[in-house]
C-alpha cells in the first residue's frame, strides 16, 4: 500500500512537463537572442540561424554606451519615470476610490450598476478610433504635453482598474465598515483607514500593470508629445529603425536598458501581486 503511495507521489505528468519546457523556451529565447546580440559588433551579425545564435567573439558593453548616447538615455529614462510614477500614484488614489464607491454601492443602486457597465466598456474601445479625436481635444485645451499623456493614461486604465478593484472588495467582509461606523468613523476616514491599507495587494497589482502598459506605450506619447522634443524611452527607441534597415545591435542593447526599471519593480512587487490575484480569484 505504502509503495502504490509512493509510486503516485513521484510519478511525473509527462504532457504537463513538456508543455512547461515548451513555455520557458518561449520565454527565455527571445531574451538570449537579445543579450547575445546587443554584445556583439554589426560586423558579427550574419543571416543564418547558427551565426545569429553564437556567442559573440569578443564580449563588449560598447553597444550599451552607444545606445544610451544615441537615445539621450538619461533625460529619456526621465521622462519615461514621470509618466509612469505620476499615472500608477494617480491609479491608485483614482481608481480605488470608483472601485470602492461603485463597488460597495452597484448592490444598492441600478445607476451604479450601469456606471460600473460603461466604464468597464471602456475597455473595448480601440485607441485607433479615439487618436484623432484625442490629439485635437489635446492641443485645443493645451494639453499635448506630458501633462495630458499622464492625464490620458488615467483614463485610459481605469475599466480594467476599477474590475480589479471591484472584485477585490468582495473579499472584504462589510462588518469591518460597520464598526468603523459604529464607533463614529466616517465614510472618508473608514476609507483611507481601513479598506485602502487593507487592498494593499491589489494596490501593488495595479501598480505593476498600470507601470508596464505606460512603461512600453509609444503611440500616446508618440501622437500627443510631437514636437515637444521630450522623448520617452520607447519613442527615443525609434531612432534605430529607418527605411534603409535596423541597427539591431544598438537597438536590443537599448531594449535591454529600458526592461531593467521595470523588471526590478516587478520583482520587488512579486509577493503582493500573487497576493492580490489569489485573493481576488476568491470570494
Amino acid at each position: 500500500m505504502n509503495k502504490s503511495k509512493n509510486n503516485q507521489v513521484t510519478r511525473i505528468n509527462w504532457p504537463i512537463t513538456v508543455l512547461l519546457i515548451i513555455g520557458c523556451i518561449t520565454v527565455f529565447f527571445p531574451l538570449y537572442m537579445a543579450i547575445i546580440i546587443a554584445l556583439k559588433q554589426p560586423s558579427e551579425m550574419t543571416n543564418d540561424i547558427a551565426g545569429a545564435l553564437s556567442f559573440p567573439k569578443t564580449w563588449s558593453l560598447s553597444n550599451f554606451a552607444q545606445a544610451m548616447e544615441v537615445t539621450d538615455f538619461w533625460n529619456s529614462l526621465g521622462n519615461s519615470l514621470i509618466l509612469t510614477v505620476a499615472t500608477v500614484i494617480l491609479a491608485i488614489v483614482i481608481h480605488s476610490l470608483a472601485g470602492y464607491a461603485i463597488g460597495r454601492s452597484m448592490g444598492k443602486s441600478k445607476f451604479y450598476g450601469f456606471v460600473y457597465l460603461y466604464i468597464v466598456s471602456g475597455m473595448f474601445v480601440p485607441f485607433a478610433i479615439l487618436m484623432m479625436p484625442l490629439v485635437k481635444q489635446t492641443a485645443q485645451m493645451g494639453i499635448a504635453n506630458r501633462f495630458g499623456v499622464i492625464i490620458l493614461y488615467t483614463v485610459f486604465y481605469m475599466p480594467m482598474n476599477l474590475l480589479l478593484y471591484s472584485g477585490y472588495l468582495k473579499n472584504i467582509p462589510l462588518a469591518l465598515e460597520e464598526a468603523a461606523r459604529v464607533d463614529g468613523s466616517s465614510t472618508w476616514s473608514t476609507y483611507w483607514k481601513i479598506i485602502f491599507p487593507i487592498m494593499k495587494p491589489m494596490h501593488a497589482t495595479v501598480a505593476v500593470l498600470t507601470a508596464m502598459s505606460t512603461w512600453n506605450d509609444v503611440m500616446t506619447p508618440l501622437v500627443i508629445m510631437s514636437g515637444t522634443g521630450k522623448n520617452t524611452l520607447p519613442l527615443a527607441q525609434l531612432t534605430f529603425q529607418t527605411q534603409f534597415g535596423t541597427n539591431y545591435n544598438l537597438a536590443f542593447a537599448s531594449y535591454l536598458l529600458a526592461l531593467l526599471p521595470i523588471l526590478v519593480f516587478y520583482l520587488f512587487c512579486q509577493k503582493q501581486i500573487i497576493n492580490g490575484v489569489v485573493n481576488g480569484a476568491v470570494k
